[in-house]
């Protein structure tokens, strides 16, 4: 059974190459283009772990994360940031997301694997 991701970004771009990539590694693939949008995808499709963006328009990351663990919602979730400074980093541990990746220092095949990596414990 192939892993299911959901990404919650709104930038074009990220989200054309990580379909691609999710598709090319056989993963079930929803997008969600904004924190509102994600929370209701990630009760709908119900992800293994979900890729989350922090800046977007309208509930950011941090918003959809805190949202996420005051319900309960204990699955898997990787931070995808452009947002690199200490404070960032350590705000998203302390919201409980289970790792944290700067969009221009990792590849989708890297993401990929840490992905895998964090699935399989």
């Amino acid at each position: 059974m192939p892993y299911k991701i959901l990404l919650i970004d709104d930038d074009p771009f990220i989200v054309d190459m990580y379909v691609l990539k999710f598709k090319e590694e056989r993963f079930a693939i929803e997008v969600a283009r904004d924190g509102k949008e994600g929370l209701k995808k990630a009760k709908e499709f119900g992800p293994d772990l979900i890729l989350l963006d922090i800046v977007m328009p309208g509930l950011d990351g941090f918003g959809v994360l805190e949202d996420l663990r005051k319900k309960g919602d204990r699955r898997k979730v990787i931070l995808l940031t452009n947002l690199g400074q200490k404070e960032d980093v350590e705000r998203g541990m302390r919201l409980d997301a289970d790792d944290y990746v700067i969009k221009a220092h990792f590849t989708p095949s890297e993401v990929v694997e840490k992905i895998r990596s964090i699935l399989q414990k």
